[in-house]
């Protein structure tokens, strides 16, 4: 699908008012969103604005993920907006949070990787223990914008990255932006358990292709067997 495609179809789904209202709402938001708040805010039954989601979310304009309950009963879904809409449609994407962590580094006099790998970890304590620790690092990393093509190798699994959704800045500076990178994979591994990062291998950021490689501890391999 190219460019045109993806804005054609992005348009289609901001042409309808409400689904308009809704992503507004979502890109406005200084956290995820879920459907209970939503439905107060455009006044349409949950069903409907479930309907109006699901259009936002198979058009790339939002992403969905399950809340954290820390009290018994279902965990509700929460939406975002997709990373990738950095620039477009308004929405501020992916550039805020990293403008956000380099004045930390700037701050604190921490490097980037130090930074990103506080990040990561941070990210980590929302997710740990609401499903693998494999998948959910894919699911984040596919979050953060990086497209990523996983690759098994036993206990090794590689991640090419088919995007870097900070081309602009990582090609001028790639030293600061791609150890940010590395260390907020490092603070998920961790922050996740049963994973290492064993390294990141970077290429241009125009291009794409990185390869981030991480290690399973015997504990997922095991869960991952008897899963299969």
């Amino acid at each position: 699908m190219t460019i045109t495609d993806e804005v054609q179809r992005e348009a289609r789904a901001l042409g309808d008012p409400t689904r308009h209202r809704l992503f507004r709402y979502i890109v406005d938001a200084p956290g995820p969103v879920g459907v209970a708040e939503l439905t107060g805010y455009v006044q349409l039954n949950h069903n409907a604005v479930r309907q109006h989601l699901a259009v936002l979310k198979d058009a790339g304009l939002v992403t969905e993920e399950l809340e954290k309950r820390t009290r018994p009963g279902r965990p509700g879904l929460r939406y975002r907006p997709h990373p990738e809409m950095v620039g477009r449609w308004d929405a501020p994407g992916a550039y805020s949070w990293l403008a956000s962590l380099l004045s930390n580094a700037v701050r604190s006099g921490e490097s980037s990787r130090q930074v990103g790998r506080r990040d990561g970890g941070r990210r980590a304590a929302e997710l740990v223990g609401t499903g693998d620790s494999t998948e959910l690092f894919e699911a984040e990393i596919t979050r953060r914008g990086f497209r990523p093509k996983r690759v098994e190798r036993g206990k090794r699994v590689d991640f090419v990255l088919q995007r870097c959704p900070f081309a602009d800045v990582a090609e001028s500076d790639p030293e600061t932006v791609c150890q940010l990178h590395l260390g907020l994979a490092e603070g998920l591994a961790e922050g996740l358990g049963d994973l290492a990062v064993e390294g990141l291998e970077m290429l241009s950021p125009r291009q794409a292709g990185c390869r981030l490689s991480i290690l399973r501890c015997s504990s997922t391999l095991a869960k991952t067997s008897s899963s299969s």
